[in-house]
Order: structure tokens, then sequence, then C-alpha cells
């Protein structure tokens, strides 16, 4: 592990660059026309498959960068590219990470390729966790998962919603809950493999921003998957319930798999919201310096010119977060004050505040479809939402320190 720097290497300036050039030249251009469709974007995903970018390799080199700063290094320059457009291209992922976190070396081998398909047959992934009934409140799950011993098959039913890639994706990962006793802690991951029957897509929703990624509910009726399905193993399982039995009994609390992944998981949608943050604030800026009014750029008034520092300074305060809880998790050092959360919560709300500000900055322009801030005010609300509301990262957050 090296020494915490804020300096980043020759080899990561130049996947720095590499995707910026993406981002400015494929995604940007093309981004309006997604967001209107409210479709998903396969053409550039495709592009981004070409060029190695939309790749189980490509997110395991920026994974395992000894310094942390990989992922949201990416995330970054990929959300300032377009933000619906970049979570179709790296929504795959977290279906990829329930995988790698949770499954056999066998389990690993076997879906995360077929996850992303190749160049020339691009595929995509979902992770369906949350439901109509639980969000942030994930002991509420109703999806059940019963194992038929006869035919060593797991049967799922339920419904899920907010899934990412669903019901379109060619490998769900769907989390049940196995034992009802246990609350959250009865629950395991499953694979559903391409074209199982019983699994469909429920209503696909119509959202406020990121449009050109796709959510929407999946539904699970007598949905059969085998045995070498869930992931870790049946043994592996009976082993965590019969612990979580024993720790129940003692009243002692035992952590929830599925929160220790989104605590770990948090700095890299704070990098998301840093990016979208960085994109509208460049716009204001490069508007404020050119737009003339009273004879002179409206950046030498002092009523512009003051927003735009406070911006500035709000999304470097935001990135300086989203890399030290990065380089914290890949150092092995525990978030006592719960620093991915942190990260997570002050950039998500940097990027709500800061899209405003852009809009007022160019005024009427900025309120309309011409300007891209509009949407990138609509795209920054999910932030404060998804991966855990602000109300939760707070929770959280005072948590600790009440330790």
């Amino acid at each position: 592990m090296g020494e915490f720097t804020l300096e980043l290497n020759e080899d990561q300036k130049q996947v720095r660059d590499w995707l910026h050039g993406f981002a400015a030249d494929v995604m940007r251009p093309a981004a309006a026309e997604w967001d209107e469709r409210e479709e998903t974007p396969w053409p550039i995903i495709q592009e981004a498959a070409k060029l190695g970018i939309y790749s189980l390799d490509f997110y395991a080199q920026q994974f395992f960068d000894p310094t942390g700063l990989g992922i949201p290094m990416a995330m970054e320059e990929l959300f300032w590219g377009d933000a619906g457009i970049a979570l179709s291209i790296v929504g795959t992922g977290l279906a990829a990470v329930g995988v790698l976190a949770n499954g056999t070396e066998e389990q690993i081998g076997t879906w995360v390729p077929q996850m992303y398909g190749d160049a020339n047959d691009v595929k995509v992934a979902a992770f369906c966790s949350s439901e109509p009934d639980a969000g942030s409140d994930v002991a509420s799950m109703r999806t059940r998962a019963v194992y038929d011993e006869a035919k060593d098959e797991w049967v799922l039913n339920g419904t899920k919603t907010w899934a990412t890639n669903g019901g379109i994706a060619n490998v769900h990962v769907v989390v049940a809950v196995v034992d009802p006793e246990l609350g959250s802690k009865g629950h395991a991951s499953f694979i559903v493999p391409p074209n199982t029957p019983g699994l469909s897509q429920g209503q696909k929703f119509q959202k406020h921003g990121i449009r050109a990624s796709h959510t929407a509910e999946v539904v699970l009726e007598d949905v059969r998957v085998p045995g070498h399905c869930l992931l870790g193993g049946k043994e592996k399982l009976d082993d965590r319930l019969a612990r979580a039995r024993e720790k129940a009994k003692s009243g002692e609390r035992v952590k929830n798999a599925a929160m220790a992944t989104f605590e770990a998981s948090r700095p890299a949608v704070g990098a998301m919201a840093v990016g979208t943050a960085r994109a509208a604030y460049e716009v204001a800026l490069d508007y404020a310096k050119t737009r003339v009014q009273f004879g002179r750029p409206i950046i030498e008034n002092q009523g512009v010119a003051f927003q735009l520092a406070d911006m500035a300074t709000q999304i470097d305060a935001a990135r300086l977060l989203v890399w030290r809880a990065s380089w914290m998790a890949t150092a092995g050092k525990p978030f006592t004050a719960a620093e991915g959360s942190m990260s997570k919560l002050y950039a998500s709300e940097v990027a709500k505040t800061v899209t405003a500000q852009a809009i007022q900055i160019l005024g009427g322009n900025g309120y309309t479809r011409e300007y891209p801030v509009e949407r990138m005010h609509r795209d920054a609300a999910i932030y404060t939402i998804f991966e855990g509301t602000s109300e939760i990262q707070r929770m959280v957050i005072s948590r600790a320190l009440a330790k």
C-alpha cells in the first residue's frame, strides 16, 4: 500500500485523459438525444465495449489500483460526460460487484463474463435488492427463496423495484430472504441465469433524470434456479445462518453484508456526483466569461464571481472526501467515522447545489434544453436518493459519532 498522495501517477493520468476523450467525443454529443428518448443507449455501450471501457478487465484494473483512486477517477470522468449514459455503462458493475463480493471462484468465472458479453454482442446485468416496501429499510424485504431439496433448486418469488437494467439484463443478481426470523441477516443472493422462466419486467419507470439508464421492476414468479446459483454456496450460507442465530440468541448485533457492500461503494457514487457537479460548473464558468451584459462579462460582477468561487471550492472539497474514503477502503482502514457515507452525503448535496447555481448563472438560457445544465440538474437529484438517501447517510454518520 502506497503512501497517501493526491498526485495522480502517469498511468492514472493516461486513463483519465482517455476516459475524458471518450466522455467528450462520444457521450456528450449523444447526451440530449438519449435523455429525450429515455432508452438504453446500446450503440454507446457497444462503442465503450470496443474501446475496452465497458468490460470487467477495465473495472478490475481500476478497482485493484493500489492508491484507491482508480474507481473514483473513472467515475468522475464518465459522469462528467453524461450521468444517464454513464450509468447505463457502469450499471452492470453493481451486479458484478455482488458476485465478486459473495461468489465462489467458479461462480465469478461463470457469470461475470456473461454480464458484459463482448463488443459484437454487448449484454448488461442487473442487481435487484430494493422492493416496493423495502428501500432504505432492507430488513422488511419480502422476496423469498425456498430450497427444494429433492431437485437441488431454489424457488424465488417476489417483486423487486428500482433495478438498473431490470428485465433487459442477461444476468440478474437477486437478493432474497431465506430465513425470515433473522431479518436482514437472513438474506442471500442468487444468480438468475439468462432466459429463466418466471422472471419478467414489471413497469419501466419514467424518471426525472438519468433517463438514458433503464430502471424497472423485476417480477419473480416461481423462478427456479439451480443450487449452484446461490452465491457462495449452500454450505457457507448454512454456516452463516447458524452463526447469526447464535448471535441473535445472545443479543449480539450482526453486520449485514448488503449494508457493508453499500458502505464500500458509497465513495464511487460520490465520485459520480462530483463529475456531474464539475460538468455544470465548467459550463457556468465558460458562460460567465463570455456572456456580456452592461458592457462587460458577467463574471466581473461579484454576485456571479462569488457563486463560482463557492462552486469550485465545494467541488474540490467533495472530491477530497471521496478520495480519502476511497484510499481508506483500499488501505484497509475502517470507516470509524463513517467516512464512506460522509463522502457520498457531501458530494451528492454539492451536485444538487452546484447544478442549480449553474442554471441561475445561465439565466433564461439555463432553463432551456439548448444548454445542458437543466439536464445535469435533473440528473443530480438522484445522488441524494440512491445507494442510501442523504437522511440515511446522516443517520450512519451520527451513529458512528455516538459510539
